[in-house]
């Protein structure tokens, strides 16, 4: 495994190298240091740096608006994305089960090692280092923002209210891939309209994706 290819990726090379590997480290191979930890306090550094930049950013936000944005900036879905931006299956070190089922190309583990290395960033270089790598990876999203939106589950929601007072049916139909790492597969349905579904790492991720689906082979008007 060749750190340096993944630093010069990410524009940011590692003073301390086990903090690194740890983070690459998945916990299907048995090894006491794997990123599991990490992960959870890459969560809370990525959450704390987008709420610093969308206060700064939209200061005439409401509290209710904010959160809609940064649910669409901070979530499995997004962090997959950015792991797979910046090649970061390759780096993985991964149990012989997960490498056989390929595991390096799940967005539920690449979710998971994208939260784990900006924890390693935060501990190896501080809060700036951390700021650097999420505004490198998160900023093109952050800028393409229409702030007018409604998150579409919410907007499904409110069209059902309005034309027939009742609201649409989410249920997760599908659950596979290990305890560590699920994918969801949740269907939407309402009256005689087409049903939608959608996959995801994360369930009220999949719900989202579902009420796109769902607006979207309907053709509604929302």
């Amino acid at each position: 495994m060749k750190i340096e290819f993944l630093e010069k990726k990410i524009s940011y090379i590692f003073e301390n190298k086990n903090i690194i590997k740890r983070a690459l480290t998945h916990k299907s191979t048995g090894l006491s240091e794997h990123n599991e930890q990490y992960e959870f306090l890459g969560d809370r550094v990525l959450g704390l740096i987008i709420s610093e930049i969308l206060i700064l950013k939209y200061i005439d936000l409401s509290e209710g608006n904010l959160d809609k944005i940064f649910s669409t900036l901070v979530n499995k879905d997004k962090c997959a994305e950015v792991a797979t931006h910046i090649g970061l299956g390759e780096y993985l070190i991964l149990g012989k089960t997960e490498i056989a089922s390929e595991g390096k190309y799940k967005s539920g583990i690449l979710a998971d090692a994208c939260e784990a290395l900006i924890a390693s960033i935060y501990l190896d270089g501080g809060y700036s280092a951390a700021q650097d790598f999420i505004n490198n990876n998160w900023l093109k999203s952050i800028n393409s923002i229409d702030i007018n939106f409604k998150d579409p589950k919410s907007a499904l929601q409110e069209w059902s209210l309005k034309k027939y007072k009742k609201l649409p049916d989410y249920k997760v139909a599908k659950q596979e891939g290990p305890a560590h790492s699920p994918t969801f597969t949740v269907k939407v349905q309402f009256n005689d309209y087409k049903v939608a579904e959608a996959v995801s790492g994360n369930i009220k991720e999949a719900e989202k994706k579902a009420a796109i689906e769902f607006i979207n082979i309907n053709s509604l008007e929302i």
